[in-house]
């Protein structure tokens, strides 16, 4: 039976008329038999590669899994063949990630006077990024706070000053996620200034987040970090018959500030490490003085793996999401461009006029009206096609393998270049940007000789049927000029020597754009140590983060285009008798991104 996911649920009534039709966009077929490639940079070349890298039966990729060693051998075994340089780690192509899957163990307790709450059945815990430090939640009296949301404030700073605060969740709250007080413990949440930590109370513990905590699926994966790291484990949920054990008494009619027993918490963690390998691969350069200089070029070979709240109707799915996203990116430009507070979080807006409420109202009707034609999209495609796999064609498939091929035009051409080129393709970016992070902390080559980073990732799709500004030669440049001004010229430059040109947009490299895209993808790693970066997509569609993001949408000229202008802009770079130059101050490398 097909499980329908929530943006579905609106699709199963819409069968009135339809300003808005939603058609059978597929150009590609469901399966592909591959061919053997060439030293060009093709739309056939691409083709035959993408449907091996992105099948189902790389699972989605995601890191720590068994898709995710399928495809970077994959990966390994092209570059093999072709020769190039293995950079990773032991003379192999692979630079291992510190990645564990960290599980709670179920021997961990919370103590008390006459009390014993055992993990798993009477709370939940959790650690982040690095080692666990043992025994480092506080020990503390538990007070109890209230239900958040509620119209009066929960308990006072006074109340709160060195306690373990207790609290429950308003209706509709979402569960397994502790509070951070003022001393740090827990991640999100609630916040209660002068507490030693917050706890969430639940009505019970469900069997699978318990299952969740105490086995953790195959990619539910944690960064270990680095060997000065430390992670202090938060208490991320109690059920509300634990919390009534601590505070004595039932919670129904309970005062705020009324306090119980003073709990000691012994929190344990069993990690076991997980498959999470960038593969990394050199094109050696020809000059004496430069060929110790590097232009490196990436991609991410993750995605976000298997459904995990089960298959979905493929179809429905993706006509509907292609039929509404165009619309929902003119409503969120709209928003922008007349400083109108709407769904995106921004800054210096004002609600909407009554004119400009009109014009919102219009295109959010043309949502409404959206009609599919399920029957006709069925016969064609053999059936109902029930999906739970997140192929990730698109992201980052495309990027991967229009890397691939540059790698082989470089390997089979051998142009005489006079820097070397560094091919990376980024592990768990999905993460949170894990592998570039790494690479650029541990360099395979001396991180001041990498003069520049051209990033790819989402580099298959862009027509004007994805986004409402697409086109057959779109193109999204980010942040081509926050490092080096005379980079940003370069593109443009080269750009106007196509015979067909991009058209390039800048609007998602705005400063404070909603989307951040700037900080979403594995450039941001190299800019932050000051490396000259250039960041290409065809942006973002309605097959984003979904199992219809599958190689027949995919738009495989327009790729071969991408992967061509990419590949002379990498030689260019690396034949330049000088270095890109940097007026662009990049502060800290370890702040925060902010766009």
């Amino acid at each position: 039976m097909n499980r329908l996911s929530h943006a579905l649920s609106a699709v199963a009534v819409l069968g009135l008329p339809a300003a808005v039709a939603a058609q059978n966009r597929k150009t590609q077929p469901v399966t592909h038999t591959p061919q053997p490639t060439v030293a060009a940079i093709t739309a056939a070349d691409l083709k035959t590669r993408l449907y091996i890298y992105a099948a189902d039966s790389m699972e989605g990729r995601e890191t720590g899994t068994r898709g995710h060693i399928k495809a970077t051998n994959y990966i390994a075994a092209q570059l093999k063949a072709l020769g190039l340089k293995p950079m990773g780690d032991n003379g192999t192509y692979f630079q291992n990630v510190p990645v564990v899957r960290r599980a709670l163990d179920p021997a961990s307790t919370i103590t008390a006077d006459g009390v014993t709450l055992r993990a798993g059945a009477d709370f939940l815990a959790q650690a982040g990024r690095g080692r666990v430090v043992a025994n480092a939640f506080p020990s503390g009296q538990v007070v109890y706070a209230g239900t958040a949301g509620e119209s009066t404030p929960l308990i006072s700073p006074e109340q709160a000053a060195g306690k373990i605060v207790l609290y429950r969740q308003a209706a509709g709250g979402r569960g397994g996620r502790g509070g951070r007080g003022g001393g740090g413990f827990g991640r999100g949440g609630l916040q209660i200034a002068g507490a030693a930590a917050v706890i969430p109370i639940a009505d019970s513990i469900s069997a699978q987040q318990a299952a969740a905590a105490l086995h953790p699926r195959e990619g539910q994966v944690q960064l270990k970090g680095e060997p000065g790291d430390s992670a202090i484990a938060g208490i991320s949920l109690i059920s509300r018959r634990a919390a009534e054990q601590l505070l004595g008494a039932s919670l129904d009619g309970m005062a705020r500030g009324t306090t119980g027993k003073t709990i000691k918490a012994d929190l344990k963690f069993i990690d076991t490490d997980a498959p999470a390998r960038n593969v990394i691969a050199a094109y050696e350069g020809h000059d004496p003085k430069l060929k110790g200089e590097w232009v490196a070029m990436g991609a991410h070979n993750d995605h976000i793996g298997i459904r995990a709240a089960g298959p979905v109707d493929h179809d429905s799915l993706h006509l509907y999401a292609q039929a509404a996203y165009p619309i929902r990116e003119r409503i969120a430009l709209y928003d922008l461009e007349n400083h109108v507070c709407g769904g995106r979080q921004q800054t210096n807006c004002s609600p909407a006029t009554a004119t400009q409420q009109a014009h919102l109202d219009s295109l959010n009707g043309q949502i409404a009206a959206i009609h599919i034609n399920l029957d006709s999209v069925r016969k064609a495609n053999g059936g109902v096609r029930a999906d739970s796999i997140n192929n990730g064609a698109d992201d980052d498939g495309s990027g991967t393998v229009t890397l691939l091929e540059i790698a082989e035009r470089f390997a089979k051409e051998k142009p005489n270049t006079k820097r070397s080129m560094l091919f990376v393709w980024h592990v768990a970016e999905e993460k949170g940007l894990w592998g570039s992070a790494y690479v650029t902390d541990h360099p395979p080559v001396p991180r001041d000789s990498i003069v520049a980073q051209l990033n790819m990732d989402m580099v298959g799709r862009g027509a004007a049927t994805d986004l409402f500004e697409g086109g057959p030669n779109y193109l999204q440049l980010v942040g081509s000029r926050r490092v080096s001004t005379e980079l940003g010229d370069l593109v443009e430059q080269m750009n106007k020597q196509e015979k067909v040109p991009f058209t390039f947009d800048y609007q998602y490299d705005a400063n404070g754009h909603p989307e951040n895209i700037y900080c979403r993808s594995d450039h941001f790693n190299y800019a932050r140590y000051g490396i000259p970066i250039v960041f290409v997509t065809t942006g973002l569609h309605g097959d984003y983060h979904q199992v219809t993001d599958e190689p027949e949408y995919i738009d495989y000229p327009h790729m071969a285009k991408i992967g061509n202008f990419m590949y002379r802009l990498g030689q260019h770079v690396a034949d330049m008798d000088h270095r890109p130059k940097v007026d662009h101050a990049v502060g800290d490398p370890k702040a925060r991104c902010q766009q």
